[in-house]
C-alpha cells in the first residue's frame, strides 16, 4: 500500500509529465502545421487528419523527454521549497522517494511500447504520405520480388486495402522454371494471398516428340504466398518504411528464412522495444545527482545542466538508432549496448545509495 508521501510525489510528478507532454506536442504540431501549410491538402478533413497524425508522431519525441523533464521540474521545485530536505530529515531515504517517479516512468514507457504493437507505429508514415500524395498509403507499382524458390511480379499493390491488381508467380526448382501462376486480383486474408480469376501454366519437361506440351489450367480462386504480408512486400521493395512490432517480427522471420539482410528490421525492433526505456533509466541516473538543498547550489544553472545532459544523451541515442537503421553500425552496438550501459549505471547508483 502506497504511503501519503509517495502519493503526493507521484501525483506531483504525473501532473508535470502531463503539462510538459501536452506543451511539447502542441508546439511540435503547431510549428509543423505552419511550416507545411502551403503543401497541405485543401480538404479540411484531410488537414484535420494530418494534424491528428502529426500529434501522434510527436508522442515519439515528446513522451521520453517529458518523463525526464518532469522529474527535473518536480524535484527542483521540492528543493526550492525545502520539501526534499524535510523528507530526508523525516528518515525517508532517496530510494523510497525515487520509487513513485521510477514506477510512473516505467508504466508510461511500457504503455508507449504497447502502442507500437498497433497502427500507432505507422502515424509518421501516414502523415508523410498524406502530405506528399494526399492519401494515407501510396499505391506501389511494378514490383518484382523473391519469395522462397519463387519470383513474384505485382503490377499494383494497395497496402491499405491489402489488395493486388495483376500478379504473376514464377515457381522454380534448381533455377529451372516449373510453372507460372497469373491472376487479375489478389487479396491478403488469413495470412495468405487469395488469387482470383487466374491461370496456371505448367512448363513441360520435353525429352521426346511424344511428350506433352504446355498444360494450362484455369481457376476461380486459390491460395498462395503464405505469410507474405503487404508490409513485408513494401519493406522488401522500399527498404525504409515504418513497421509495428508485430510486423517487424514477421519481417525479421521472413528475411531470415530468405537469407536477406535483417539489420534494418532488427534496428526498428530494438528501437521500438528498448529505446523508450531510456527515459526511466535517465530519471534514475539524474535523480541520484540531485542536491538536497539549494543553499550551496545555483538551482537555475543546475537545472539547465540537467536539461542539457538529457538532450545530449537523447540526441546521441537517437543518432545511434539512425546509424543502426542505415547499417553503419550493428543495432546491438548502436541500440542495445547504450541501453544496457544506462541500466548498469542505474543499478550501480541504486545499490550504492542503499
Amino acid at each position: 500500500m502506497t504511503k501519503i508521501y509517495q502519493r503526493y510525489i507521484g501525483w506531483t510528478y504525473f501532473k508535470n509529465v502531463f503539462i510538459i507532454f501536452a506543451g511539447l506536442v502542441f508546439f511540435y504540431t503547431g510549428v509543423d502545421y505552419i511550416t507545411n501549410l502551403k503543401d497541405l491538402p485543401e480538404s479540411a478533413n484531410l488537414q484535420l487528419l494530418y494534424v491528428s497524425l502529426n500529434a501522434l508522431t510527436a508522442i515519439n519525441y515528446a513522451l521520453p523527454l517529458s518523463i525526464v523533464f518532469a522529474m527535473i521540474v518536480s524535484k527542483f521545485s521540492m528543493i526550492r521549497s525545502n520539501e526534499l530536505i524535510c523528507f530526508y530529515a523525516a528518515g525517508i531515504s532517496k530510494t523510497k522517494l525515487l520509487m513513485p517517479l521510477f514506477s510512473i516512468a516505467m508504466i508510461l514507457s511500457s504503455i508507449y511500447v504497447g502502442l507500437n504493437f498497433t497502427s500507432f507505429a505507422y502515424a509518421y508514415e501516414y502523415r508523410t504520405n498524406l502530405l506528399k500524395n494526399n492519401r494515407l498509403v501510396p499505391v506501389s507499382q511494378e514490383l518484382f520480388l523473391k519469395y522462397g524458390q519463387s519470383y513474384v511480379y505485382i503490377a499494383q499493390l494497395d497496402p491499405l486495402l491489402q489488395e493486388v491488381n495483376g500478379i504473376k508467380i514464377l515457381n522454380t526448382r534448381n533455377s529451372q522454371l516449373i510453372k507460372t501462376i497469373e491472376a487479375k486480383k489478389a487479396f491478403f486474408r488469413n495470412d495468405k494471398w487469395e488469387l482470383h480469376d487466374g491461370i496456371i501454366t505448367h512448363k513441360p519437361q520435353v525429352r521426346t516428340l511424344a511428350d506433352s506440351g504446355l498444360v494450362v489450367e484455369r481457376f476461380k480462386q486459390m491460395e498462395a504466398l503464405e505469410g507474405f504480408k503487404p508490409k513485408i512486400i513494401e519493406n522488401t521493395h522500399q527498404g525504409d518504411i515504418a513497421l509495428s512490432i508485430v510486423d517487424a517480427w514477421d519481417a525479421l522471420q521472413f528475411f531470415s528464412s530468405q537469407n536477406l539482410d535483417t539489420t534494418s528490421v532488427k534496428s526498428k525492433l530494438y528501437t521500438m522495444i528498448l529505446f523508450p526505456f531510456f527515459a526511466p533509466l535517465m530519471v534514475m541516473i539524474l535523480y541520484y545527482y540531485l542536491p538536497a538543498s539549494s543553499r550551496f547550489f545555483n538551482l537555475a544553472l543546475l537545472s539547465f545542466i540537467f536539461v542539457f545532459i538529457t538532450l545530449c544523451v537523447w540526441g546521441l541515442l537517437f543518432v545511434l538508432t539512425k546509424f543502426s537503421e542505415a547499417g553503419v553500425i550493428l543495432p546491438e552496438i548502436g541500440i542495445v549496448l547504450p541501453i544496457l550501459i544506462m541500466g548498469f549505471i542505474s543499478l550501480w547508483l541504486y545499490s550504492y545509495s542503499k
